[in-house]
């Protein structure tokens, strides 16, 4: 569940200001519904749906599992995803080396 608090290799901070990644519960949220879409399809195609042998009811079970397994990648996925939609790129990023923000609050980092 930690992330480092400068990338290791442009030392980039990561942590921009407090609360920055509240809205990747969000990104995180439609990322596991669309994982849920492409397992209903995936599950419908290959094995289909009936309610009289509990297929709907064994694919529940399965995506529940997947979710659930998937959640530290869903939420690091989501934090990085995040973080690139808020930072810029920069191609000659070892020339300029990134700015602090100044926003941030030592007694709040790593806090959510």
């Amino acid at each position: 569940m930690d992330m480092f608090s400068h990338c290791p290799l442009c030392k980039q901070p990561t942590d921009i200001e407090v609360g920055f990644y509240y809205g990747t519960g969000y990104v995180s949220y439609i990322i596991a519904l669309l994982i849920t879409l492409v397992s209903f399809l995936v599950w419908f195609l290959v094995i289909g749906f009936s309610f009289s042998d509990r297929r709907f009811l064994f694919w529940m079970i399965f995506n529940s599992v997947l979710l659930v397994a998937l959640q530290p990648w869903l939420m690091r996925f989501s934090r990085v995803l995040w973080l690139s939609w808020f930072v810029n790129y920069d191609q000659e990023w070892k020339d300029h080396p990134p700015e602090e923000s100044g926003r941030t609050i030592e007694g709040e980092m790593n806090n959510w």
